[in-house]
C-alpha cells in the first residue's frame, strides 16, 4: 500500500513554531512530528515560503526522510513547494520546474513534451515562482507488474481579479501542466497531479457558487473539465486522461472543503472551498485506488491535508537523485562557513619545538642568542614582579605628609540646631509623621492628576452592536484599490457562514466616518 498526502502548508516555519510545545520526546523535530502524524510514503507540501539561503537543516533533513525542494526565484517567502519521501519510497528521478529549464541532466525525470507555443522568456516566467516539483518512482501493481509512477508536486498561481496579467499566467501555467503530464503519460509512466490547484472544479466544491458570477464560465473551471474524467461519462461527451481521486469515492459529497478564510474565521462553520486535489491518471484510479480522504482536523495551515492511498508497492532506489537537499553543499558538509574561520583553535604544547627543528639552523641561534640577551639586559629581583596601578591608590594619603588624627581636629558648634533637646523616641515618632503626611499629599496628587486625564482623554468610543445578534462589530480597514481605500467600517464579528445560519455573520455594516 502506497499513501501520498498534500497539503497546503502556508508557511513551512509557520506551523512548526506553534507545534514546538506538542513535539514528542521521540520526535527530534517538529517537521518530523507533522510527518509521523500524516502517516504518508510520499508527503507533498505547497506554499512553504522558503528560499534556499533561509532553509534550515531541521528543515532540509528529517531522519527516515529525503526531501526534495523548488525555491521561487523571483521573491523571497513567496511560493515554492517540498516533497518528502520515505527512505521506503525514494525516488528514482526528480526534477524541479515543468519546463526542463533546471534540469541538471542527472537522473531528472525527462518527457517534456511539445512546448513551442510558449516562448523561452515565458517558460523562464512560469518556471521561476518555484512551483512545481517532480519525483519520479518504481512501483510493483498488484498484478506483480513493475512500472514507473511520477508524482507531480504543483502549488498553481492565484487569479487576482484586478490583475488580468496574472490570469493569462495562471492559464499559461495550466497548458504547461498539462503538456507535461500529458508527455509523461505517452511515455508509458503512471502521473499523479496533486497539490493546490487554485480552483474549486464543481458548485459542489464551492460554499456559495450560486452567487459567483458565470461560475461554470471560469477559465480554469474550464480547463480542469477538460483535464478530468465526468464519473457520469455520457455518449459523445469527451474523456479527460486524468480523475479525481476524492470524487472517485464520494461524487455527491458536499461541504468536502479543504480551504477556509481565516480573516472571516470561516472553518469553524466549515464555509470555505475544495481547491486541493489528487489527480490520477484513468488507469491508476481505476485500478489501484484504495482510498481518499480529507483531514480538516489538522491545524496549522488556510488548509487541511488531503490523501490517497493506492494498491501498489514501492520498489525505493538505491541511492537519492542529485536533486535531494542532503546533497546540498551547505548540509553535505562540503561548503566551508564563516564559523569555521572564527573557531578557537587550541595550540599544541609541542609546537614552537616543531617549528625550531623545521626552522634552518641559523635562524634558531639567532632566536637563542636574542632570548640570552634579553635574559641578561633585564635582570629581576626575586619575588618582585610590576604590576599595573590600581585606580583608587591614587587616592591613598602619601606616607610623606604628616597624618592628623580625628581626636585632635576642633569641635566646631552645630548650626541652626534646636536648643529644646528631645529624646529619640520623640525624634522616630516626628519622622513617621512627615513620612506619612508627605505620602498622603502624593497620593492626593497622583489621584487627581488621574482624574484629569481620564476625563480629557475618554478613550476609543464602545464598539457598535450589529443589529442580528446585538453583539460588539469589529472594526476593518478596505484595503481595495479606490476611493474608500484605508477607511474603516464596523461588521458583524461572527465567522462567516451560509446565510441561513443564525450562528454566522449577519450582513451589518456601519462607516466608522461619515465620508
Amino acid at each position: 500500500m502506497l499513501r501520498v498526502v498534500s497539503w497546503n502548508i502556508n508557511g513551512i516555519r509557520r506551523p512548526l513554531k506553534s507545534l514546538e510545545y506538542q513535539v514528542p520526546g521521540n520526535c527530534a523535530t517538529a517537521l518530523q512530528h507533522i510527518l509521523k502524524e500524516l502517516d504518508a510514503d510520499i508527503v507533498c507540501l505547497q506554499e512553504t515560503k522558503v528560499t534556499r539561503d533561509v532553509l534550515t537543516e531541521p528543515l532540509a533533513i528529517v531522519e527516515g526522510y529525503n526531501s526534495y525542494f523548488s525555491f521561487s526565484r523571483s521573491r523571497s517567502g513567496y511560493s515554492g513547494v517540498a516533497t518528502f519521501c520515505r527512505d521506503s519510497a525514494t525516488p528514482v528521478a526528480a526534477e524541479e520546474g515543468l519546463t526542463g529549464q533546471f534540469a541538471t541532466l542527472n537522473r531528472d525525470v525527462g518527457c517534456y513534451g511539445n512546448m513551442t507555443e510558449f516562448t523561452q522568456e515565458q517558460l523562464r516566467a512560469l518556471d521561476s515562482e518555484g512551483r512545481a516539483l517532480l519525483t519520479q518512482h518504481k512501483i510493483c501493481t498488484w498484478e506483480g507488474k513493475e512500472t514507473p509512477l511520477t508524482l507531480i508536486n504543483v502549488y498553481c498561481p492565484h487569479a487576482d481579479p484586478g490583475k488580468p496579467e496574472r490570469l493569462a499566467f495562471k492559464m499559461h501555467f495550466y497548458r504547461l501542466l498539462q503538456i507535461r503530464a500529458e508527455a509523461l503519460l505517452a511515455a508509458g509512466s503512471h502521473v499523479i497531479i496533486l497539490g493546490d490547484l487554485n480552483t474549486a472544479h464543481r458548485p459542489i466544491d464551492h460554499c456559495d457558487a450560486g452567487s459567483l458570477e458565470c461560475f461554470e464560465e471560469d477559465l480554469g473551471r474550464k480547463w480542469m473539465d477538460g483535464l478530468l474524467s465526468n464519473l457520469e461519462y455520457q455518449a459523445g461527451s469527451r474523456v479527460g486522461p486524468f480523475m479525481d481521486s476524492y470524487r472517485y469515492f464520494y461524487p455527491k459529497q458536499e461541504k468536502a472543503f479543504t480551504c477556509w478564510s481565516v480573516i472571516s474565521g470561516a472553518r469553524s462553520l466549515n464555509y470555505g472551498a475544495r481547491i486541493d486535489y489528487i489527480l490520477g491518471d484513468r488507469a491508476l484510479i481505476i485500478d489501484s485506488l484504495q482510498a481518499a480522504y480529507l483531514l480538516p482536523e489538522v491545524m496549522g495551515s488556510d488548509h487541511c491535508p488531503v490523501g490517497a492511498a493506492l494498491n501498489v508497492s514501492c520498489m525505493p532506489a538505491k541511492q537519492c537523485p542529485a536533486l535531494c537537499t542532503r546533497f546540498l553543499p551547505e548540509f553535505s558538509g562540503t561548503q566551508l562557513k564563516i564559523l569555521g574561520f572564527l573557531a578557537h583553535r587550541e595550540q599544541e604544547p609541542m609546537r614552537e619545538q616543531l617549528l625550531l627543528q623545521l626552522s634552518s639552523p641559523v635562524q634558531a641561534q639567532k632566536q637563542r642568542k636574542a632570548q640570552a640577551y634579553g635574559q641578561a639586559s633585564r635582570p629581576r629581583k626575586s619575588g618582585s614582579r610590576r604590576h599595573q596601578r590600581n585606580l583608587m591608590s591614587y587616592f591613598q594619603p602619601s606616607a610623606g605628609l604628616p597624618q592628623t588624627s580625628p581626636e585632635k581636629l576642633p569641635r566646631l558648634p552645630l548650626v541652626d540646631t534646636p536648643v529644646t533637646p528631645k529624646t529619640l523616641k520623640e525624634g522616630v515618632i516626628a519622622t513617621t509623621l512627615d513620612e506619612k503626611a508627605k505620602a498622603s499629599e502624593v497620593k492626593d496628587e497622583k489621584e487627581i492628576r488621574t482624574l484629569f486625564w481620564k476625563s480629557v482623554l475618554t478613550g476609543p468610543s464602545p464598539m457598535p452592536l450589529c443589529r442580528a445578534h446585538k453583539e460588539p462589530c469589529v472594526m476593518r480597514t478596505v484595503k481595495k484599490q479606490g476611493p474608500n481605500q484605508g477607511r474603516h467600517f464596523y461588521m458583524c464579528s461572527r465567522p462567516q457562514g451560509p446565510p441561513d445560519d443564525p450562528s454566522s455573520r449577519c450582513n451589518f455594516f456601519l462607516w466608522s466616518r461619515p465620508s
